[in-house]
């Protein structure tokens, strides 16, 4: 019986040692090359949104400096703002021409004075063609109201407020957005829900042109339509176009609602994305990050606040967050971050101050190039000393970036290196000298 077990077990090792060859010879003819992968971000292999596979798109080269932002004709311009306190808070301002927008106006009312300054420089004929207001969060539409009845939405005039569709909100500083946008509707301006926007309903555009090439479109959110218990969801949502370039804003939106944007929109890869919820790891999923693939990220919000969380992982911008962009992207900014002090009544206390990382930051784009400029600050986030102190890279994604910087030097110095007649010549001539 022995020898018969023994046999067998030979037997067994003979046929492991045949089937890893025609397995080798297989692979080697590509047999396994379309076969399904078992981590595929597609959701035909590993859940995914707990992986990102990293890019499958051309990344489009970014220049990052700091210094006074010079805007030529035809460019359009995307301005991340600080707003002025140690709170997180989204406002984002865009120009084209002489066409000016506001997505937002955070993060309390007393942001109003920073917001209405930094715009007034560039909105020189005191015209907001579209404000957008994407959520009825404080930290989104404080700024709108602003203080002792100055606020964003009395300091200009609009023409077009696109708004969400639905809210559960009962808040005072709701109460009072919906009284200064009333008051801009009596002064003259439109407003209409995103739905309606979608729609084609009473007069509103699901798509307006901005410029020639340049087009503002509002995309579908599943909660336009649908009720949820999470305000954020009800986001709306913003895709500019300039020719075969794009640029995303989702407001808060969070992963249900992220995913239904993916189901229900043909996002194209984007060179902008302004990171959802200020970098929250309840938004930027996998799903969305794997559909646009961004080569530039903005977060508005006050890095490492405990003001929602004293988690340091998820304070803003969290660890999933950069875990889930840094395959795509190492260009990520991001407008402030927190200091902490001592307190001011207390000598054995400490209170915590915003302060610029990047401080206001500024691309431009002119439809196929694009350029970063920051008010402080030009180093992306990930470089930072706050990350190397709070957050952690990707396994193997630093690396690569450092693989990718090492090529780009090396073909750079290829490209400059004298032609071999022109190295001979040279050398020629000096000898002839």
């Amino acid at each position: 019986m022995l020898v018969v077990l023994a046999m067998s077990l030979a037997a067994c090792n003979l046929i492991d040692e045949m089937m890893d060859r025609v397995a080798q010879e297989l692979d080697k003819e590509g047999f396994f090359d379309d076969l399904p992968d078992p981590t595929a971000a597609d959701g035909s292999g590993a859940d995914a949104d707990d992986n990102t596979p990293g890019r499958t798109t051309d990344k489009t080269d970014v220049e990052a400096q700091t210094g006074d932002v010079v805007l030529a004709e035809g460019d359009l311009s995307f301005h991340f703002l600080t707003l002025g306190n140690k709170y997180t808070g989204d406002s984002t301002y865009i120009k084209i021409g002489d066409v000016d927008i506001l997505i937002d106006a955070g993060s309390r009312q007393n942001s109003a004075a920073t917001i209405i300054d930094y715009v007034g420089r560039y909105c020189t004929d005191g015209v907001l063609e579209y404000v957008i207001a994407t959520h009825a969060h404080q930290d989104h539409i404080a700024g709108f109201v602003g203080t002792k009845g100055v606020g964003v939405l009395g300091a200009f005039e609009i023409g077009t407020i696109i708004e969400f569709a639905r809210t559960n909100a009962t808040s005072s500083i709701y109460n009072s957005y919906c009284a200064a946008r009333d008051a801009a509707v009596e002064r003259g301006a439109k407003a209409y829900t995103a739905l309606e926007c979608w729609n084609n309903q009473n007069g509103a555009q699901r798509s307006y042109t901005l410029a020639e090439g340049v087009t503002m479109d509002v995309l579908y959110n599943y909660y336009y339509e649908h009720d949820t218990s999470d305000e954020n969801d009800y986001s709306v949502c913003v895709m500019f176009n300039y020719g075969d370039s794009h640029y995303l804003f989702t407001g808060d939106l969070e992963k249900d609602g992220e995913s239904y944007l993916v189901d229900n929109n043909d996002l194209p890869h984007c060179k902008l994305f302004k990171g959802g919820h200020h970098g929250s790891y309840t938004a930027n999923t996998a799903k969305l990050m794997q559909a646009v693939q961004p080569d530039v990220v903005c977060v508005c919000c006050c890095c490492g606040s405990t003001e929602y969380t004293a988690v340091d992982a998820n304070t803003f911008p969290s660890q999933a967050f950069f875990e889930r962009v840094l395959p795509y992207t190492d260009q990520i900014f991001v407008t402030t971050m927190v200091q902490i002090v001592p307190a001011e009544d207390d000598d054995d206390d400490v209170d915590e101050i915003g302060v610029d990382m990047n401080g206001n930051v500024v691309v431009v784009t002119d439809g196929t190039s694009l350029a970063v400029n920051c008010s402080a600050s030009a180093t992306p986030a990930p470089y930072t000393q706050w990350f190397e102190e709070h957050r952690t890279w990707p396994e193997g994604v630093r690396e690569q970036y450092q693989k990718e910087e090492s090529q780009a030097g090396e073909q750079t110095a290829d490209e400059n290196a004298p032609a071999p007649e022109d190295a001979e010549n040279g050398e020629t001539g000096e000898q002839n000298g």
